[in-house]
């Protein structure tokens, strides 16, 4: 989801300091506006006019609620009786921002009662908290300088929370088969739906041999000349396994668009257990990935719709696991069968695209893009299904270690050390619950997980 956050900016004042201050409205109004200016790099906002009596504040509302944005920023003009908001926020179906801003970032030694009442926002914030507090609502609060640049990256983090939030309630994900017995990838369905959103469909893996026999030449050739300008192409690939792998993957694209998944999961047995399919979908998963397709093995629905909202909160998520403690570098080595997303690769090496010995599938050598990711800051995040609507979402944010290359090791993978250190992390994570598929995106996007979390009502643990 390339699109900015639409965000409606709820400017709310009183019709009574009309009377004391003539233009006020007007004033405060080109204040609100320099806001969407400030943030309109990061957010698109929509503002149509103050809001000063209980009505107005409900029209607006209502008319946010109507276009469909992403979520509600408030900011308090002046003072205004938090009470005239409680109407509106019921019948609101939108996340909310309360930003405690003014127009000066100083008390000016030389202000009169109309510089203290251009500015006197903060108390308006507290009634209005309050209220909403009050009316068992959910809500974020920012107080800062809104010329600085943390608020301007903090609306930015919101905007994409509650764009994520949003999007969510519209995820489809396709089921093809689930590994018996893995425990940490199950939910309930109902309750997935209502308290994150994404909702999970079984699909008959026949369905993705249909779409494949009808590849055409062209679909194939552009695929192939698409994976020649982004991979070494190994010599021991043969040109008959790279053209069936890329006939794969336009029958699981074209599953995916035609039935409007966003995302997808894919058990290795389905595939020999329909006796039709000559490889499984090591290459299909990585590079539907990098389009921006949520993905998880085994039939995990919560791992795979975690990708994709990490695709729109973020962008370029990779799925992962641990593999290994490695106790000298204070990491865990994170890979998985040969699925990840070749967008995170390190810039400085080759992402080959090899032709793959391996056992699991029992079918033919599956060509498989093989990368390191690039060093630096990431956040790895793992959704945790604990009972019933209870969800929580554990988070570490590490370093990708640069290290030498692991020859035998034909898939993604790469070292992440956490900050908190190998052992307290898994300590921590096994602690909460934290499952074997994770997603990963590179720099620290702590902020915009806690925020999603915030807007979702789900638990948020750092390890």
């Amino acid at each position: 989801m390339n699109r900015k956050p639409l965000i409606g900016l709820l400017g709310i004042m009183q019709e009574l300091y009309d009377n004391s201050y003539p233009g006020i409205t007007e004033r405060q109004e080109k204040y609100a506006q320099e806001i969407v200016e400030q943030l309109k790099s990061v957010v698109d906002i929509d503002f149509p006019r103050a809001a000063r009596n209980r009505q107005e504040i409900e029209e607006i509302v209502g008319d946010f609620n109507n276009k469909e944005l992403d979520g509600i920023m408030i900011v308090m003009l002046t003072y205004s009786p938090g009470l005239r908001l409680i109407r509106a926020l019921q019948e609101n179906n939108l996340p909310i921002l309360l930003a405690n801003v003014q127009p000066e970032r100083i008390v000016g030694a030389k202000w009169d009662m109309a510089d203290l009442t251009y500015n006197q926002g903060i108390h308006g914030a507290q009634d209005t908290a309050n209220a909403i507090l009050r009316g068992g609502l959910q809500y974020t609060v920012i107080s800062e300088d809104w010329k600085s640049e943390n608020f301007k990256s903090f609306v930015e983090d919101w905007g994409k929370a509650v764009q994520t939030s949003r999007a969510l309630k519209n995820v489809k994900v396709a089921l093809l088969g689930r590994m018996p017995s893995m425990g940490d990838i199950l939910t309930d369905d109902a309750a997935f739906i209502r308290k994150i959103g994404p909702e999970a469909s079984y699909v008959g893996i026949g369905e993705v041999y249909g779409y494949m026999e009808e590849a055409t030449e062209k679909e194939i050739e552009e695929i192939i000349e698409e994976n020649k300008k982004n991979f070494q192409i190994d010599s021991n690939l043969t040109e008959e396994s790279h053209r069936y792998a890329v006939r794969m993957q336009i029958g699981f694209k074209k599953l995916l668009k035609e039935k409007g998944y966003d995302a997808f999961s894919a058990y290795f047995n389905v595939f020999q257990d329909d006796g039709r399919f000559r490889q499984i979908h090591m290459l299909a998963a990585s590079n539907l990935m990098a389009e921006g397709y949520g993905y998880a093995a085994e039939g995990d629905t919560i791992a795979a719709s975690l990708v994709k909202a990490g695709h729109i909160l973020i962008g370029d998520a990779h799925f992962t696991e641990m593999y290994a403690m490695d106790f000298e570098k204070d990491s865990a080595l994170m890979s998985h069968m040969g699925e990840g997303n070749w967008k995170i690769a390190r810039k400085d090496r080759p992402i080959r695209l090899i032709d793959r010995e391996l056992g699991i599938g029992n079918l033919e050598n599956p060509p498989t893009v093989v990368f390191m990711a690039e060093p630096g800051t990431a956040t790895l995040a793992s959704l945790v299904a604990i009972q019933g609507e209870q969800y929580r979402l554990v988070v570490s944010k590490g370093e990708i270690l640069d290290t030498e290359e692991i020859e035998n090791i034909e898939m993604p993978y790469l070292h992440f050390k956490p900050d908190s250190g190998i052992r307290a992390c898994m300590d921590g994570w096994l602690k909460n619950g934290g499952t074997h598929h994770q997603v990963l995106n590179l720099g620290d996007q702590r902020r915009r997980w806690k925020l999603l979390c915030e807007v979702l009502d789900i638990e948020y643990v750092e390890v």
